[in-house]
């Protein structure tokens, strides 16, 4: 299906912010530095432009009513978005689907999966379809 307009986009001014903070971060640390260094300069700089940063974001998964496991999601941005930091040379299967996991158990219908690589910052766009 070929997408015919912005409105079909889901979020697109917040994800186009989020991954021009990404590549701000990148151009002021550059290359090589470990993920929780990324992930502290990119807090700092969506803050700096306003947003509500959740960091290390607790998601409990439930089976009935009870909490059978948890995870830990880099950040939520506005309540919105969850965002997930590597610093890798490109992603696997096992990224998408940790990304996915988290949006399905957060319910949220965004994610952007972020990756500093000795190229530059690459992203990916992932949607739940759970939502």
């Amino acid at each position: 299906m070929q997408i015919e307009s912005a409105k079909e986009i889901v979020l697109p001014d917040l994800s186009y912010k989020i991954i021009g903070a990404a590549f701000e971060v990148f151009n002021e640390l550059g290359w090589g530095l470990p993920e929780k260094d990324y992930q502290i300069a990119l807090s700092k700089e969506l803050k700096e432009l306003g947003f509500n940063v959740k960091r290390e974001v607790y998601i409990p998964l439930k089976y009935k009513t009870s909490n059978i496991s948890r995870y830990f999601a880099d950040f939520v941005v506005d309540d919105k978005i969850l965002l997930e930091i590597k610093v890798v040379s490109r992603l696997g299967y096992f990224h998408a689907r940790q990304i996915l996991t988290y949006l399905r158990t957060a319910n949220l219908r965004l994610g952007i999966l972020l990756y500093f690589t000795q190229e530059g910052v690459k992203y990916r766009r992932v949607l739940n379809s759970h939502y």
